[in-house]
């Protein structure tokens, strides 16, 4: 493989991680708060490029806007299937297990039955190439690298420096203990999930402006986040974000050397290896 080849393969890489990070994140978020595993996650991402189809297609709206709206509307309807579906069932995992298998059923129909089977596309304002050095590089896969690179240091930020971010890891911690000291649960589980949601909408969009779209496209998105988190340890944001990077890099430059199925096994095979050595994964806790 030449360098331009490589080096271009590195950024496709790139894109990827930041869409496998944004989808790893919003899991993370869900699962350290509210201590569920919520298996619909790859729909919310699904709902997210929709949403920015249809207000783009639909009714016009410019493409920034429209990812921005889609957040917004899609992090509200987190919070209510919070309230309306997950609450109830606080403590009680097995049962909102079994509610996110229900909602993976809902939406996809729903979205089916509104939108069809067929793919669906939607351009990018971002157009043209990038010649730096001798390498041909998208502007839009620069776009995602560079916006799930700001979404992550301004979660960072959220988390360290302010108080609902310092609740939210208080919870993480120890959800009884931040009860006592006077944390809203209700509240910073709603905001977990609207965050969370949020995160999976913006990965969508970013997505669709690459892919086509389709109402099944929640499961691959599910796959990877699961496999992200596994790899760089359950709850960990440090993790979430590590994993992303690896087995982003790995779907994004293996391809090129071999094919898309063996690079899918090799990343699969490297998460296996590492919980092998390092069971509670690369970034968490025993």
């Amino acid at each position: 493989m030449s360098g331009a080849a490589l080096s271009q393969s590195i950024l496709n890489g790139l894109a990827l991680s930041g869409i496998y990070i944004l989808i790893a994140l919003g899991l993370t978020l869900v699962m350290s708060i509210m201590g569920i595993v919520q298996v619909a996650h790859g729909e919310i991402y699904m709902l997210g490029a929709y949403a920015v189809y249809y207000l783009i297609v639909g009714l016009g709206i410019g493409f920034v806007p429209a990812i921005v709206i889609s957040t917004l509307l899609v992090g509200c309807f987190g919070v209510l299937l919070e309230r309306s579906c997950f609450r109830p069932f606080r403590g009680r995992p097995d049962r909102a297990f079994t509610i996110s298998i229900a909602l993976i059923l809902i939406l996809q129909n729903v979205v089916l039955s509104i939108a069809g089977g067929n793919p669906r596309t939607y351009s990018s304002p971002v157009t043209g190439v990038l010649h730096l050095l001798g390498v041909a590089i998208a502007w839009k896969r620069l776009m995602i690298v560079l916006v799930g690179l700001s979404l992550l240091v301004a979660l960072f930020l959220f988390i360290k420096m302010t108080k609902t971010g310092q609740a939210m890891l208080a919870i993480s911690q120890e959800r009884d203990g931040a009860a006592l000291q006077g944390i809203n649960i209700d509240r910073i589980s709603a905001v977990a999930m609207f965050l969370g949601c949020g995160l999976a909408a913006i990965g969508g969009a970013l997505i669709g402006s690459l892919f086509s779209i389709s109402p099944t496209m929640g499961g691959f998105a599910l796959m990877k986040g699961i496999a992200v988190i596994i790899l760089g340890g359950l709850g960990s944001i440090g993790g979430a974000v590590l994993g992303g990077l690896i087995l982003g890099l790995i779907d994004g430059i293996l391809p090129a050397l071999t094919t898309t199925h063996i690079a899918g096994l090799v990343g699969f095979a490297s998460i296996i290896i590492i919980l092998l050595f390092r069971p509670q994964g690369i970034w968490g806790h025993e």
